[in-house]
């Protein structure tokens, strides 16, 4: 692999505003959360769009402090490496990008969200070397519960096949929809972790599986009950993360025995949940992104643009 250049990297997700300099091999970020009312539960399109709009000059002018020296823009301009990935909300970035590549006159690089996910992941866990070979990465969200085979492209840097998912609920929705029954701000990963270090109850969850596919729909409904017969808030936030944890160890499991002992990633911003992580990391060796290259970001795309204009 050539010498990394020094490289822009702009995301619009539907959760955050961000943009990062990866520069001399060193990530600075900035980012905005997309603000939420009390209660809800994310954003439609048309106003995450419109947030964008307002944060993204914020985010850039909070980043870069100086004129800016960078040989390519990355940008995120869909949710995944799939043909017909879109969510409106990218374009935002994807225009920001375009008009900053071109006054510079560098070259414009997109990506997918989920690549820039598994980079910013790849390059917080000191595992970039990855990049040369096959490996399962796990990219759990409030949009995304998927495991993807990762392997090297020559054009592309990487590409990625699903071979796991759940089949209704995603991570991340689990965490928020019952985040919103106990009280918590949205999003509520940090709240609800903070609520399950609390308990004083581990809880042993046989996963509801198909194959290597997980379904979350029951865990809604258990805490939901747990919750109407009484349970103290900190048990519930325990049993949510605890049935996350056990569909992602039953499908990891069941994907180790189809490919092989693959070396595994887990990126996304439900993975920046400690007791996830410390259970998988101690039981397979997996590798997981420091909390703050965890939730959405735009650090892997910066990563992925200085490799590709190298």
């Amino acid at each position: 692999m050539r010498e990394p250049i020094d490289a822009l990297g702009i995301d619009t997700s539907n959760y955050t505003t961000s943009a990062a300099l990866f520069q001399g091999g060193t990530i600075s970020q900035q980012k905005m959360l997309l603000p939420v009312k009390q209660g809800e539960l994310g954003l439609r399109q048309s106003d995450a769009v419109f947030h964008h709009v307002q944060q993204l000059p914020q985010v850039l002018e909070a980043l870069i402090r100086k004129k800016l020296s960078v040989g390519a823009v990355g940008v995120s301009d869909r949710p995944r490496d799939l043909e017909g990935s879109y969510m409106p909300c990218f374009t935002v970035g994807l225009g920001t990008a375009k008009a900053v590549a071109l006054s510079l006159g560098v070259p414009l690089y997109p990506f997918s969200h989920q690549a820039g996910h598994i980079a910013a992941a790849l390059y917080s866990a000191g595992k970039l070397n990855l990049l040369h070979e096959k490996f399962i990465a796990f990219h759990v969200s409030g949009g995304t519960t998927e495991a993807v085979l990762v392997t090297p492209d020559e054009r592309t840097i990487f590409r990625t096949r699903i071979i796991a998912q759940s089949l209704d609920l995603k991570g991340g929705q689990a965490v928020d929809r019952v985040g919103a029954m106990l009280g918590l701000p949205f999003p509520s990963g940090k709240a609800l972790e903070q609520l399950a270090l609390q308990a004083n109850k581990t809880y042993c969850i046989r996963p509801s599986l198909r194959g290597a596919d997980c379904s979350l729909s029951g865990v809604e409904n258990q805490c939901a009950g747990m919750l109407k017969a009484g349970a103290p808030k900190e048990e519930v936030a325990a049993y949510c993360l605890c049935s996350i944890l056990a569909a992602l160890d039953g499908m990891t499991a069941e994907l180790l025995k189809q490919y092989g002992k693959l070396p595994l990633l887990f990126a996304g911003g439900v993975m920046s949940n400690s007791l996830i992580r410390d259970a998988m990391t101690e039981k397979y060796g997996a590798a997981f992104a420091a909390p703050e290259f965890s939730a959405d970001n735009a650090a892997g795309i910066a990563v992925l643009t200085s490799i590709k204009g190298a």
